[in-house]
């Protein structure tokens, strides 16, 4: 509640029904550059990094397809050494043609990114849209076909 002093009157104050505004707009200011200063920081820009995993383990397929890049960039497709232009045929022939299939890749890590990419691309023409990448855990065995 506020009062008006005014000398005409005498000694009775006149009350006045207004809103003060001002510690409104204060607080609101305070919140906005609080705001215009945490926002940039909630943005993350990290190099990446990524050799290992210490994700949990999915569950293993009864017979899982692995397709691994050597650093010579040859294909393996299971425990057989294949030439790259007969890899759609190979690995229709290893799935029984089941596109639903998932092709697990693994590929040496000293490998260049966009070759490895290619080698995705090569196998996404072939109608397989479900890749793994195949990564050693952090502690785990190297593991065996």
């Amino acid at each position: 509640m506020a009062a008006r002093l005014d000398d005409s009157q005498g000694d009775d104050l006149v009350e006045t029904h207004e809103i003060n505004v001002t510690p409104f707009i204060d607080v609101m200011l305070v919140l906005l550059i609080i705001f215009m200063v945490a926002a940039p920081l909630a943005t993350v820009d990290v190099p990446v990094d990524l050799p290992t995993s210490n994700a949990a383990p999915q569950e293993r397929p009864d017979k899982p397809v692995f397709l691994s890049m050597q650093p010579d960039l040859s294909l393996v497709l299971g425990n057989d050494r294949i030439p790259r232009e007969e890899l759609a045929a190979r690995l229709n022939d290893i799935t029984q043609s089941d596109r639903e299939q998932r092709i697990f890749l693994r590929a040496d890590k000293a490998i260049p990114y966009g070759d490895v990419m290619d080698l995705m691309n090569e196998v996404r023409q072939a109608g397989y849209s479900k890749i793994g990448l195949v990564q050693l855990q952090t502690g785990a065995p190297v593991p065996q076909d």
